[in-house]
């Protein structure tokens, strides 16, 4: 359960950035006096406790995030939040502090790169794949795609983590896309130096080649037809450590509740993804490798 002290803690931290956020938009906004004016009106509720409200919702136990507000928040947190709006009122305002929660999960929420990385992609399901043609939420933006768990419609998510578990970058795509695509994109892996490690999925001269000249060591196992190469011990000890990713996936979907099939749009698909994510960074408890485990059998500390 999050205690209360985590909770004040999450609102300070979003409250503080958006006083920038909003300082820096209104500075360096254009206005147009060709356009008519709109009314501005305040709302009861701020944008950082609507973003307090998103975040806190996937480190609680609840699925449903209309129950959440109106059975718990509503009701029992109104220490905390004092002025609750309706939840149609809440829905607009969320749709609002998707960007700016955004960018906080980009500037504060991300880890750094320690030279140790991890990289993986995990399948994002918002329907059964039988369902596909009959799903008009993402009609033309989700796509069909085969896993290691079989067939599945929705997007993939790639994630790439540090030894301290924590995530140092991640990218939404479709689900047809390869994974080896995000890494040829040099902004995806410009945060990223030293040795990244993959599965067999990563394969590829080319992608190697690439990330070696960009000062990044790309390390996989290799498929049971190529030429078997030597390893490093340590390149050896963390690929069989690589599961802390998938540890980070499974805290992320179990958790966190980044994936669920109730979408309504595409705008509270990715409310719903930017929150999960910005929950994960504020966890206690992650995912850590122990590679200590390790050293002492060889006379190393």
């Amino acid at each position: 359960m999050i205690s209360d002290v985590k909770i004040i803690e999450i609102f300070c931290n979003l409250d503080d950035f958006m006083k920038e956020f909003d300082t820096i938009l209104t500075k360096h906004s254009i206005s147009d006096a060709s356009l008519p004016k709109k009314r501005n009106r305040k709302s009861k509720m701020s944008k950082s406790e609507v973003m307090t409200i998103m975040v806190i919702f996937h480190l609680k136990s609840y699925r449903n995030l209309k129950h959440f507000y109106l059975h718990y928040v509503c009701k029992h947190m109104d220490d905390f939040f004092p002025d609750t709006v309706s939840y149609n009122r809440f829905v607009e305002l969320q749709k609002q502090a998707i960007q700016p929660l955004a960018v906080y999960l980009k500037l504060f929420g991300l880890g750094k790169c320690s030279g140790i990385s991890f990289i993986d992609s995990t399948a994002i399901k918002v329907s059964h794949y039988k369902r596909e043609k009959q799903h008009k939420v993402f009609k033309g933006i989700a796509e069909k795609s085969y896993g290691t768990l079989g067939w599945f419609y929705g997007f993939k998510l790639h994630l790439v983590c540090n030894d301290k578990r924590q995530i140092i970058d991640f990218l939404i795509t479709k689900a047809n896309v390869d994974d080896r695509s995000p890494l040829k994109n040099k902004n995806f892996h410009d945060k990223i130096f030293g040795k990244i490690y993959g599965d067999k999925g990563y394969l590829g001269k080319d992608l190697f080649d690439k990330l070696f000249v960009d000062g990044i060591h790309l390390v996989t196992k290799l498929r049971k037809n190529m030429k078997k190469k030597a390893l490093e011990f340590m390149d050896k000890v963390y690929l069989r450590k690589r599961a802390i990713i998938e540890a980070v996936n499974d805290v992320l979907k179990n958790t966190c509740q980044i994936e669920h099939s109730r979408h309504r749009s595409f705008d509270n698909f990715l409310g719903n993804m930017i929150a999960g994510l910005t929950a994960y960074s504020f966890l206690e408890s992650k995912p850590s490798i122990k590679i200590q485990r390790f050293l002492p059998n060889i006379g190393i500390s």
